[in-house]
């Protein structure tokens, strides 16, 4: 169920009081070319309580696509692939790319808390040397004759397994 933050709290406020149940996730946006999808992702983020957002390269992103919620979210922005490794380490990065799939989403049996997940231009995914240099690449499953989800649906998928399975390891 949603919070519901007082009508006059500021989004420094309500962005303190989600600090404590923000979720042990990250997700980035690498090279998008999307300023919309990249807006509805930080909004799904939103809605899973990520603990970041990072943004790679010079995408812009609209607010309007993230229905405000861009104003509580932590929005980190770096300019390429060594400054997202700089920022991300220590941390597992997971690649979603389904053409370098190592595995698929639904085989993780459990995902590693600080986990990064990435995901790339809906046109080219993320690029090889992105991908080499990721700890983990998932596949979504995907059917019918389409070859791909929008983005903005990708992250929701994964976000939504992520969720799916922290939860139910605590049944």
């Amino acid at each position: 169920m949603a919070l519901v933050p007082p009508l006059d709290a500021t989004p420094d406020e309500v962005k303190t009081a989600l600090a404590p149940v923000r979720h042990p996730f990250a997700v980035a946006v690498h090279a998008c070319g999307n300023g919309f999808a990249v807006g509805a992702i930080i909004r799904v983020a939103h809605n899973f309580l990520a603990r970041e957002i990072v943004i790679v390269g010079d995408e812009p992103y609209y607010a309007k696509a993230s229905m405000g919620m861009e104003k509580y979210e932590t929005i980190v922005k770096v300019p390429n692939d060594d400054a997202f490794f700089a920022h991300a380490a220590g941390r597992p990065v997971w690649a979603i790319e389904k053409d370098h799939a190592r595995r698929s989403l639904h085989a993780v049996p459990k995902f590693p808390d600080d986990v990064i997940f990435v995901f790339g231009s809906e046109r080219h995914g993320l690029s090889a040397e992105f991908v080499a240099r990721a700890d983990d690449v998932l596949g979504i499953p995907i059917f019918g004759v389409n070859n791909s989800l929008p983005v903005a649906v990708a992250a929701g998928i994964v976000m939504g397994e992520w969720a799916r399975a922290r939860y139910a390891e605590r049944r």
